[in-house]
């Protein structure tokens, strides 16, 4: 559905002596088969958004390949953007206007018949919950209502290929659920495949098949999350003791642990199977008469792969969000409207 071989997107920033070279996307490769959901994850300013208008013809490669949908991105745009639905992070809904107007609008343009996106779009809305709103304006909406709203104009026109720009930004913990089940019937119910670029890790945990990973415009992973997730050395057990017993305690878990840290009573390790090599530690432990004040075990987690991969977080790379990619971003976006 999606293959893409040494995509590379670079923006030329500043003038005169202050002009620099910004590479936001350096030989993404990039496959996805048809019926998969794929979670591209990556901090701010990693490529994600920049790949992600690539894939949709928004922005001309500036090297490589790629066929979206079967059609090329660059040489056959217009085929691409009628084979695929597109859910912009931003939205795309007109706030002053009547919901089920606006739905119908954007199926128009596709070329359908009013009556054909008039039956489309209140099927639509009643499949995302959101009967009774067809005559509300999008600005008297919740935000989890506005997102299955622009879900539903992404696909109107029946796309069998649908990208989601981090679709669950700024939403509440349960309009963040609500949404997911909605995404996951995008496959089980409708066969779609589903490209979604997400900040959220548990999101991207809960809803790919598959998590490609990106970093400073490289793909620095690519697999299921179980198998990304055990190639992290081990399950982190953390031991909270007295203060006159940690190095004891440090030393315990030295012995079943390569890397043993200690930040005020708590000392952490990670430990491979952890569950089989816990109940001997504790008993190591109450023989040294170490008295724990509280252990936890805890499974490795896409942030530990990201870690494991680039030597960082990705929630501190999350905060680095650089001058850089700021001006990438900013590069992409005036392209983008010169593009329309």
């Amino acid at each position: 559905m999606i293959t893409a071989r040494g995509l590379v997107q670079t923006f030329h920033t500043g003038q005169g002596k202050k002009k620099k070279e910004v590479h936001a996307v350096e030989g993404v490769d990039l496959d996805v088969a048809e019926g998969e959901v794929v979670g591209f994850l990556g901090p701010n300013g990693a490529g994600k958004t920049t790949t992600l208008r690539m894939l949709t013809t928004l922005l001309r490669p500036t090297a490589g390949t790629a066929t979206v949908a079967g059609y090329d991105v660059v040489t056959q745009s217009q085929q691409v953007r009628n084979s695929i639905g597109y859910v912009s992070q931003a939205g795309g809904v007109f706030s002053s206007a009547r919901a089920g107007e606006e739905v119908m609008d954007h199926g128009m343009l596709y070329g359908l018949s009013r009556q054909h996106v008039e039956a489309r779009g209140r099927e639509l809305f009643s499949q995302f919950q959101l009967d009774g709103l067809w005559e509300r304006m999008p600005k008297n909406m919740s935000g989890g209502q506005k997102r299955r709203l622009d879900i539903c104009m992404g696909l109107i026109h029946d796309p069998t290929l649908v990208f989601l720009d981090e679709p669950t930004t700024g939403l509440d913990p349960q309009a963040r659920a609500n949404l997911w089940e909605h995404i996951a019937k995008l496959r089980t119910d409708r066969g779609a495949t589903v490209f979604l670029t997400t900040h959220y890790l548990d999101e991207a945990d809960a809803l790919s098949d598959r998590i490609v990973i990106i970093d400073q415009g490289r793909i620095v992973a690519s697999d299921t999350s179980d198998n990304l997730k055990s190639q992290v050395a081990g399950d982190l057990v953390i031991l909270e003791v007295r203060p006159d017993q940690v190095a004891t305690a440090a030393d315990r878990l030295g012995s079943i642990s390569d890397s043993v840290s200690v930040e005020g009573q708590h000392v952490r390790g990670r430990v491979a199977r952890a569950g089989r090599a816990v109940p001997g530690l504790l008993r190591e432990l109450e023989g040294a008469g170490v008295q724990l004040e509280s252990i936890e075990i805890m499974r490795p987690t896409l942030d530990d792969v990201f870690l494991t991969l680039t030597g960082r977080s990705l929630r501190d790379a999350e905060a680095e969000a650089d001058q850089a990619a700021t001006d990438a971003d900013e590069s992409t976006t005036a392209l983008e409207g010169a593009d329309r």
